[in-house]
């Protein structure tokens, strides 16, 4: 019986996938490079930051050290995100309907805490959250598709992960998921999963709206 969800963040329960696809291409441009939105689904939708910067600088061999890139591409986000950034279809129905039901749910993120907390606070859903981890919170190196994250969730949340479920929009966090043990869905964002880690999930799904009808005929059996 599933008591606990654990929500991804960018790309699955809010609108941010495309808004570091816009980043990506403003710190390229200067250098005569662009990035397709296929470019950026396929190699860095789902990757933390820091591997993200890494293969920037590697694939593109910009003349910026890590420090400066970061700190270009912060400053560039939190512009875009003081505009404000959408919720994904469905998210706080979703929401309110886990905690009518009594479900204990948890954000693990590879963003940071402060960035997580603005983006939630800006729609006012943070008090649905019972746990919270980041990518800080984690040992260099573990994070997705290790399954660390999804593991100390469980261990926030008091749940065996066989009573958990996992919602995810990437390959990663689909492989860091399978490889905690816990059953996942996928709503997809920009780009839909392999074959071979469309094998690892509990279902895909359109959109977070499907997630209450999927969970209700799993109780049913």
């Amino acid at each position: 019986m599933l008591d606990s969800i654990i929500f991804d963040m960018d790309g699955l329960l809010i609108d941010t996938e495309i808004i570091s696809y816009k980043l990506y291409s403003a710190l390229l441009a200067p250098y005569g490079f662009s990035m397709t939105l296929q470019d950026y689904a396929e190699t860095y939708s789902g990757k933390t930051e820091e591997k993200n910067v890494t293969t920037l600088l590697e694939r593109y061999a910009l003349p910026l050290s890590r420090e400066e890139c970061f700190t270009r591409i912060f400053a560039m986000e939190k512009e875009f995100l003081a505009k404000g950034v959408a919720l994904k279809p469905g998210a706080k129905e979703l929401l309110t309907y886990l905690k009518e039901h009594g479900c204990k749910i948890a954000l693990a993120s590879s963003s940071t805490a402060d960035r997580a907390y603005g983006i939630l606070d800006q729609h006012n859903i943070r008090s649905f959250f019972d746990a919270f981890v980041f990518g800080p919170d984690l040992p260099k190196g573990h994070g997705k598709p290790a399954p660390d994250i999804f593991l100390i969730a469980c261990k926030k949340l008091n749940t065996a992960p066989d009573q958990a479920l996992v919602l995810e929009d990437s390959e990663a966090g689909i492989q860091a998921a399978h490889a905690a043990h816990i059953p996942v869905l996928c709503v997809p964002d920009l780009h839909h999963p392999a074959p071979e880690y469309e094998a690892m999930t509990a279902a895909l799904l359109p959109s977070l709206h499907e997630v209450p009808a999927w969970l209700e005929q799993q109780n049913a059996r």
